[in-house]
């Protein structure tokens, strides 16, 4: 299988991350892998997008996602050029508010890139139509309201304080656009005199989410791992892992200084992919990242889900291997039907 990652840049990309960690076992296994950053993609005269793609070593097998980083990182890294007609499978693992600062080019070029590709008969994995839908978190807002905690989205500051008072003096204020934890404040019932100043803050970028402040969160979240609308299993371990944030911050993404310890599964949990699961097949999402905190969602990551080496060390199972089997199994029957299934349906089989 030839499969290429899209990141937001190689060189920043760290050994513990997914896509590296996924990357690195299937170079392992055999499969042709390149990785490319946004800026690396291109659309060539001859009709395919394409890239100048970042490839390690072929016939060397990498111990680690820390010597396969070196070999893509590194003087010696191999830089080829790649099309969609060299493609079987192109993971979109960029995200696009990463980019939001500096580089707000980059923020649609994957699904602008994915979606060339498409058209050639790549399979592109999370389905890149639907990500064009969400590129902020009012994609969240499509899902059942029973997995959402009570949400507010506006600009106007007097009707977030009307929701401030509705809630107990009690809430989450965030930016529609964002990830990483940045820009997450609690506002109690003492700090209402800030209000106002951190609305300002938030809003200066767009719309602010506001938001029920669920109790459970002073103990973390969970992110759980979800491949082809289930939870992502392994010789009777789930891909979880549960994040909890640093001291007196709510925080408990790991980019915002949270640490990690493994997960207890719940049925409550469950319960909540099942009441997804048929938005997330109808959309394509092959792979995403539910956070879970009490029996509400708090978010789902569809771009680039992290948790996958994290999980694996944690539960002593390799999670890629079943990732890798349904990836194989995508080519198979893409082969088989060609353009008789579509992208979306191939995603989520």
């Amino acid at each position: 299988m030839n499969i290429g990652f899209v990141v937001n840049e190689v060189n920043t990309e760290k050994a513990n991350y997914s896509t590296i960690f996924l990357a690195q076992r299937m170079h392992n296994q055999g499969h042709t892998v390149y990785l490319m950053g946004v800026g690396d993609l291109a659309y060539y005269p001859d009709g395919y997008m394409g890239a100048t793609a970042t490839q390690a070593d072929p016939k060397h097998k990498y111990k680690s996602g820390a010597t396969y980083l070196e070999a893509i990182q590194g003087d010696k890294a191999n830089k080829v050029r790649v099309t969609a007609r060299d493609l079987d499978v192109l993971m979109l693992r960029n995200d696009p508010s990463a980019e939001a600062e500096g580089r707000t080019w980059a923020q649609n070029a994957g699904i602008i890139f994915g979606q060339l590709a498409m058209r050639h008969g790549v399979i592109v994995l999370n389905d890149p139509t639907s990500l064009s839908d969400a590129v902020n978190k009012m994609y969240f807002q499509h899902f059942p309201e029973a997995v959402r905690p009570r949400t507010l989205i506006t600009r106007d500051k007097d009707e977030i304080k009307e929701f401030f008072n509705e809630q107990k003096n009690n809430i989450i204020l965030k930016p529609l656009q964002g990830s990483g934890g940045s820009g997450v404040f609690m506002v109690k019932k003492e700090d209402a005199t800030n209000l106002n100043q951190i609305v300002e803050a938030i809003s200066r970028d767009g719309y602010v989410i506001a938001q029920e402040y669920l109790p459970e969160a002073t103990e973390g979240d969970v992110r759980l791992l979800v491949m082809n609308g289930e939870a992502l299993q392994h010789k009777g371990k789930y891909c979880a892992i549960h994040r909890v944030g640093s001291k007196d911050d709510i925080r408990s993404n790991l980019h915002a200084g949270g640490s990690t310890k493994a997960a207890k599964v719940t049925q409550t949990m469950l319960d909540l992919v099942e009441l997804v699961r048929p938005k997330l097949i109808q959309d394509g999402m092959f792979l995403v990242g539910l956070d879970i905190v009490g029996n509400k969602l708090m978010e789902i990551n569809v771009f680039s889900p992290g948790g996958l080496y994290d999980a694996s060390e944690m539960e002593g199972v390799d999670f890629s291997e079943p990732l890798m089997a349904a990836l194989e199994r995508k080519v198979h029957y893409k082969k088989t039907y060609g353009v008789q299934i579509d992208n979306k349906t191939v995603a989520m089989i």
